[in-house]
């Protein structure tokens, strides 16, 4: 007997987390399903992942269905939707529509990281239509925090389907589009099947601000300040950098870009148009000629990221540029969880330079560009899903979402986490299975799981240091040479003031010298053997056991 075809939802990533947003949409039987691909983003290591420069969707799934899947749509250009495109798309190798913006990012992103893949973007944006396999999609402009963002409709035989991205309702916006009101209510119109809407917010009240509100407060703070102004914001919200470009010139003072991720977005930004109507930036060389009260810095490091040019100025250490006391630093953005700490020991270090420090605590200095709950129940109005599917988000923010929507007079809210099938049609929506899933490491130019990537032996290290000890016997099985002993990373004495490395190397003396001279036939025996009394011995001075290596050998 044949099997129905089936239309179903697989969320590989960003779905109970943050970040490394990945959807999968499928259509027809079991078995032989035709796939699209809606975005492929990363998240950031935290201390648990010591060297760990990425952390990427694991898409083994699609190993065994590479020759199903049809294409892949990125609804915008951040890391956490995008950046892990360029790494994972050659073992793809499927068609991949963007925006121009996000296809200028791309390739700018290839340019500095002179990576070798080269991603053909087929250009895709706000009103258009494509048909991929049994799918039509259809993008609808909406308001993000990053130019040209796009929700998506996906028709299928089975019913349509709306993807939001990240989106909010802003009617005020510094740089567009508005999110489409009009289009979404004719979609409700034609009948949805089900919505797989943004969460990030779902457990804030009320609306976000207007930019048009954190516009006029940075203009404010521009106007008033005596000194230096520095704003440091995420160098992709270009509608923010264009809004700070403006307070500056009608305030009379001059714009310097700082940060290498800074001026690559702005250099994509003018190219597709973006910023238009604004004075040229200064060049970083006619920083200290220009007055004080004349010059405004827009410049990267608002998370805290310690080779970024607001922690370089922190220290202290950037060529041309320096800030002095009476001078202001506005943080024009949010701290990431995770990154509280980092932010502050640059707050710290600028404050003991005297200088003046703003954030949304004090001022309307930034908005996020996620909806908040009447934003959501108003999409929910709009669109009149029988199903509601809450994304892009923690386990908090999607059961939020999902309480929400019920109380809205949605029908159906499924749970749903990274790797469940979810069908949504036919019959009712059903998690039916899980697919393999999970995350990938880049670490340097390699990409790996966490075993491949020595991520376990790695933490070890980091805790516990590591003690290499070189033994070499003689033919008759004794000492040829004094054993040579190096920690690493072990304090340099105990607690009675005894040197940690005499200690050790007294451990490895003990530990062959116990072992009878016909067993040292054994070398692995001898190996094993120093390798306990090094660790034991390290325990018990210091209460942790390094990683030990022994080389032991005969001559």
């Amino acid at each position: 007997m044949t099997k129905p075809e089936e239309l179903v939802f697989l969320p590989l990533g960003g779905v109970g987390e943050i970040g490394m947003n990945l959807g999968l949409y499928g259509y027809g039987a079991p078995g032989h399903r035709q796939w699209i691909m809606v975005d492929c983003g990363v998240t950031f290591p935290g201390p648990d992942l010591p060297g760990v420069d990425l952390v990427l969707p694991d898409i083994r799934f699609l190993a065994q269905e590479r020759k199903n899947l049809k294409g892949i749509i990125i609804t915008h250009a951040h890391e956490d939707h995008y950046g892990a495109l360029a790494d994972l798309w050659p073992g793809l190798n499927v068609p991949v529509y963007a925006s121009p913006f996000t296809a200028g990012m791309l390739e700018a992103k290839r340019s500095y990281e002179r990576s070798r893949a080269e991603v053909p973007i087929t250009i895709f944006k706000e009103g258009d239509r494509i048909n991929i396999g049994p799918f039509e999609i259809e993008a609808i402009g909406v308001n993000h925090s990053i130019p040209e963002p796009m929700s998506l409709v996906i028709r299928t035989p089975l019913g349509n389907l709306i993807h939001t991205g990240d989106w909010k309702i802003d009617h005020a916006p510094s740089l567009g589009p508005f999110t489409d009101e009009a289009r979404f209510r004719a979609v409700g119109d034609e009948g949805v099947l089900a919505l797989m809407c943004d969460s990030t917010n779902a457990m804030r009240d009320g609306v976000s601000p207007s930019e048009d509100e954190v516009s006029k407060s940075l203009t404010k703070i521009i106007q008033d300040a005596k000194g230096r102004v520095a704003i440091t914001t995420f160098s992709s919200n270009v509608g923010r950098i264009r809004s700070i470009a403006k307070a500056a010139s009608a305030a009379g003072r001059e714009v310097l870009l700082l940060g290498s991720s800074m001026k690559r977005v702005c250099n994509v930004a003018r190219d597709v148009g973006l910023m238009e109507g604004l004075d040229p930036f200064i060049a970083e060389d006619e920083f200290g000629y220009i007055p004080r009260d004349k010059v405004v810095v827009i410049l990267t490091g608002s998370q805290g990221e310690s080779r970024a040019a607001l922690a370089k100025i922190a220290r202290d250490e950037m060529r041309n540029v320096a800030f002095s006391a009476g001078d202001t630093v506005v943080f024009s953005s949010r701290a990431i969880p995770g990154n509280e700490k980092a932010i502050n020991d640059i707050k710290n270090g600028l404050v003991e330079q005297g200088i003046h420090i703003i954030t949304d605590n004090e001022a309307l200095v930034h908005v996020s560009g996620h909806p908040r709950r009447n934003e959501l129940q108003q999409m929910y109005e709009w669109t009149r899903p029988q199903i509601l599917v809450p994304v892009h988000g923690e386990a908090a923010h999607l059961v939020a979402q999902g309480e929400l929507g019920l109380q809205s007079g949605i029908k159906t809210v499924p749970r749903v986490r990274n790797g469940d099938i979810l069908r949504l049609a036919p019959g009712p929506a059903t998690v039916i299975g899980t697919a393999e899933h999970g995350r990938i490491f880049k670490d340097g130019s390699l990409i790996g799981d966490f075993e491949e990537m020595g991520i376990g032996d790695r933490r070890k290290l980091s805790f516990a240091g590591h003690v290499s000890v070189n033994v070499v016997l003689d033919s008759r099985l004794d000492f040829l040479s004094d054993p040579i002993v190096v920690p690493i990373g072990l304090p340099e004495f105990d607690d009675e003031g005894e040197d940690m490395n005499d200690t050790l190397y007294d451990a490895v003396l003990g530990a062959v010298e116990s072992i009878p001279r016909a067993k040292r036939k054994d070398l692995a025996l001898v190996q094993e053997a120093v390798r306990r009394a090094v660790r034991g011995t390290a325990n018990e001075v210091w209460g942790k056991k390094p990683v030990v290596t022994v080389f032991v050998t005969k001559v």
